[in-house]
């Protein structure tokens, strides 16, 4: 039996440095996509806020389209759901809370769960993982979610717990 990475591709290459290449590509491009919905949540939060304070048509229908606020659009996932949930949010929110609010935006996405409160903690583990949100604990010491900014500093790690209070 061989050694893992001991074996050679035909031109000699052995396949242990491909397989480092891959895990670093990968790894790179994971970062970039965590930055890049990073950004989309700012973006997506600097236009939500222009239509409010200047009106929906100040920012006009295409644009209010195009980051997913009108009801024109197509129905959302889940996952794209919870991520525009706290995206939105000005605070972190339980699980509880992110569930109540899919339910009030879209009650059908929840039927087609058999426990919703679940795939809401899933879901918002995975994006903990993904870098795009993190956990924080509440006055109660209750976990919150939260998105993360593009100004945060999140690495490529498994999610960290940090304190939260209502008073910042």
């Amino acid at each position: 039996m061989q050694e893992p990475g001991s074996a050679r591709l035909p031109d000699g290459i052995h396949i242990d440095k491909v397989l480092e290449e891959m895990r670093r590509e990968f790894q790179s491009l994971m970062l970039q996509r965590a930055a890049v919905l990073r950004r989309i949540g700012t973006i997506k939060q600097i236009i939500n806020g222009l239509a409010n304070l200047l009106g929906e048509e100040v920012v006009g229908e295409g644009l209010l389209q195009l980051v997913g606020q009108r009801s024109g659009t197509r129905p959302r996932g889940f996952t794209r759901t919870c991520r525009l949930i706290l995206m939105e949010s000005k605070r972190p929110l339980m699980s509880q809370e992110v569930c109540q609010e899919i339910e009030r935006r879209n009650p059908t996405l929840l039927t087609r769960h058999k426990d919703p409160l679940a795939s809401v903690s899933t879901v918002l583990n995975r994006l903990a993982t993904y870098g795009e949100v993190r956990v924080v604990v509440n006055e109660r010491g209750r976990r919150a979610w939260e998105w993360v900014t593009e100004d945060s500093h999140v690495a490529l790690e498994p999610p960290k717990v940090q304190q939260w209070t209502a008073n910042g």
